[in-house]
């Protein structure tokens, strides 16, 4: 798990606090992690596995960065191989996660795709089975995000292209990782705290991870008839690549501050209860969703 040398350091100040420099990547949307101003703390210097996946085989989309890698690194550490999803250009900020990966002693396939796309979902999960054999974690993790004025400011073409990453996609991995997914295996859909207290500037986002809760809860239910689980893993605010590709500067500088911490939360916050969701031990876990928000209320 993630450690820190001082275990009563105050939650609130353990990571930086806003204000951030004024930063924007809409251009370069969804963004790329080493252009972020503080760069996210992803685990590399603290986290410290203990064979909780050992010999395991993970699927991460969205691997290259934020979540995604703070828990590709996690599930190597944990000693888990881990195969990687991410756009073309992104391929640098997936280089560097492969680089961590392999570092732990673990392989890494990469597989560069937009999965808003069939197509790409299926070959993903071919390049997994063809890599690795089999698949005992699918984490369903990349997700698209733009902010809007409002309803009225929703294009066909983001509505879209947000459904078909954040929703259409779980359901095309789904069905092709399950034949290859031996019992004891783990979904894990990332949904939000949108979902649960939606922002009129996230609309389109927000109404994808309210269908993931939907989704999940009854996906739950399908797969345990293969001996699988399915979980959801909701994050308030984190400081991942795709704030700074979807918000104006100035909300990118105070990002967080509505958390109860007053900050927003580190991917490798979040990788501790993927791990969780991934190992034998949450074996009576299924179907819930496990909320990470600094205390922000979601109910």
């Amino acid at each position: 798990m993630s450690q820190n040398p001082d275990a009563h350091q105050d939650p609130r100040t353990k990571y930086p606090v806003p204000e951030y420099p004024e930063q924007s990547q809409i251009e370069q949307h969804p963004g790329l992690e080493s252009r972020m101003q503080p760069e996210p703390d992803y685990g590399y210097e603290t986290y410290r596995g203990s064979g909780r996946l050992e010999g395991k085989r993970a699927v991460v989309t969205g691997g290259d960065s934020g979540i995604g890698r703070a828990v590709a690194l996690a599930f190597a550490r944990e000693g888990a191989d881990v195969v990687i999803s991410y756009l073309d250009t992104e391929s640098a900020d997936a280089d560097e996660t492969a680089r961590i990966v392999e570092e732990a002693g673990k392989r890494c396939v990469k597989v560069p795709g937009d999965l808003s796309e069939e197509v790409n979902c299926t070959a993903l999960i071919e390049k997994a089975v063809e890599e690795l054999g089999h698949i005992d974690i699918l984490v369903n993790n990349a997700a698209h995000q733009m902010t809007v004025e409002g309803v009225m400011d929703v294009s066909t073409e983001l509505l879209d292209r947000t459904f078909k990453t954040n929703i259409y996609a779980m359901f095309w991995l789904v069905k092709a990782a399950i034949p290859h997914m031996p019992p004891g295996g783990s979904i894990i859909n990332v949904g939000s705290a949108q979902a649960y207290k939606p922002s009129p500037a996230l609309l389109p986002y927000s109404a994808t991870k309210g269908a993931i809760v939907t989704f999940t809860e009854g996906l739950a239910q399908d797969v345990v008839q293969y001996g699988l689980r399915a979980n959801i893993v909701a994050p308030g605010p984190v400081w991942t690549p795709i704030i700074p590709a979807s918000m104006p500067p100035e909300t990118v500088a105070a990002f967080g501050q509505q958390s109860p911490m007053g900050r927003p939360g580190q991917p490798v916050e979040l990788s501790p209860v993927f791990v969780l969701l991934a190992s034998d031990e949450s074996s009576y876990l299924n179907g819930s969703a496990i909320d990470v928000t600094g205390g922000q209320p979601v109910g």
